[in-house]
């Protein structure tokens, strides 16, 4: 961290910051923006949103006069306004991958098509590609990093992310000589399988989100997806189906995950989970076999073992994504990045109520379907359909009862989405 605060400052001085190129100016878009004005050596140069206004309100809010930002309708405007120490704003990023005074592209967007267009967009135009979009990433993250790794450019998710979080503490713990026996998330949401945005619209409106995301947080899919980011990093898999899901403080967590045979809940190890009580943190379940070490580990007032706890209580989301950014840019490397060619775990489909033949699909935090996570071999061998795959052109093929797990033979997909064609070509490589 030491070093690239010191690379910062560099290019800080030398008046070479690292651009970056925003694509999705919502909540923690903006967030973002305004936050990399405190950092030197990097600034959010181009800012791209459907909606024009919110990419000016995002600039605004950080502090940039009006006078300062053009509006961009082709890739040389973009150019023109950088050159000129000026920031850009468009309605269409595809014309701001494209700059070549752009270092790093960030998708804010959590959109599973919209992500893996940018993302794929940006490798083949030789950008760094910074996710805060694990909801692509668990889908096609692996065919995108190996893409990114032969463009010779880094594909990451973010720090401050739960799953970059948890990462965090994974990594501290095995560079420390640890055995990493499980990793999660606290949920912060009370759990509904069934809850629709209609049914949170209130509440979203009051908390700045738009209605599904706050009803993808509570239906546990956004949990799962961030649980599947997770093991697709370390090579984890989920204990059960769905993950237990417990309620806990803490202190009892290095009992609660251990195996059954030693009172805990746990059919093996190696595994991610997800704890109610416990949010807004992530943790690790460490373990030794070295007697030495877990008399320090008591000393240290770490618990009375064999398992201990490693607990971050905070993960600050866009607001960390600097550091992402900055060791893409500087060190050309990713915070938390797929491990191999194909997931570990996989989020998978289920119905949220009746459907009948035929009827058209949704998508994540909406009224049909609902994630839940699984091993990659076990939905394989199932062949259980990832939810990132279901949007509003998919239809089903039979008569599905309400909770009922959906396969690739229950849904005609949009095979013309880029995320499908993606996913085909990681699917025909494993």
């Amino acid at each position: 961290m030491i070093g690239l605060k010191r690379n910062l400052i560099k290019r800080q001085c030398e008046n070479n910051p690292i651009r970056v190129c925003l694509v999705g100016a919502g909540m923690m878009g903006k967030g973002f923006v305004s936050q990399v004005t405190r950092v030197k050596g990097m600034e959010t140069s181009v800012v791209c949103s459907n909606k024009i206004e919110d990419c000016y309100k995002a600039l605004e809010f950080a502090g940039i006069e009006k006078e300062n930002i053009i509006t961009a309708k082709k890739t040389q405007d973009i150019d023109k306004a950088l050159e000129q120490g000026k920031y850009a704003v468009t309605d269409d990023w595809r014309i701001a991958v494209k700059s070549g005074l752009v270092d790093v592209v960030l998708d804010a967007t959590g959109v599973p098509e919209t992500g893996a267009n940018i993302a794929y967009n940006a490798i083949n135009e030789g950008k760094h590609i910074v996710m805060l979009n694990v909801e692509a990433d668990v889908v096609v993250g692996p065919y995108l990093n190996k893409l990114a790794e032969e463009k010779g450019v880094v594909y990451t998710g973010s720090a401050g992310d739960e799953p970059g979080a948890a990462l965090e503490l994974y990594d501290f713990a095995t560079i420390s000589g640890f055995e990493v026996l499980a990793i999660g998330k606290g949920k912060n949401n009370p759990l509904d399988y069934y809850i629709t945005p209609d049914m949170v619209e209130e509440e979203a409106i009051r908390k700045g989100l738009k209605p599904l995301r706050l009803a993808s947080f509570i239906d546990g899919t956004n949990t799962m997806v961030e649980l599947a980011a997770m093991a697709n990093a370390t090579g984890f898999v989920p204990d059960i189906r769905g993950a237990h899901g417990v309620t806990a403080k803490v202190e009892d967590m290095p009992k609660i995950y251990s195996l059954k045979e030693n009172g805990g809940i746990l059919n093996k190890y190696g595994i991610v989970d997800y704890t109610h009580g416990i949010a807004p943190g992530v943790y690790a379940i460490i373990t030794t076999d070295l007697p030495v070490v877990h008399k320090e580990m008591q000393f240290l007032k770490m618990g009375d073992g064999p398992n201990y706890i490693l607990y971050r209580p905070y993960h600050l989301t866009s607001l960390e994504t600097p550091i992402s950014i900055a060791k893409a840019a500087i060190l050309n490397e990713p915070s938390i990045v797929p491990k191999s060619n194909h997931p570990y775990a996989e989020v998978i489909t289920r119905a949220k109520k009746d459907l009948k033949k035929g009827e058209h699909l949704d998508g994540i935090g909406e009224y049909t379907v609902f994630g839940s996570i699984d091993s990659y071999e076990t939905a394989k061998k199932e062949n259980l359909v990832p939810i990132g795959l279901i949007n509003k052109k998919a239809t089903v093929t039979r008569n599905i009862k309400k909770g009922e797990y959906l396969t690739y033979e229950d849904v005609n997909l949009d095979t013309d989405s880029m995320l499908y064609k993606l996913r085909k070509l990681q699917d025909d490589n494993n």
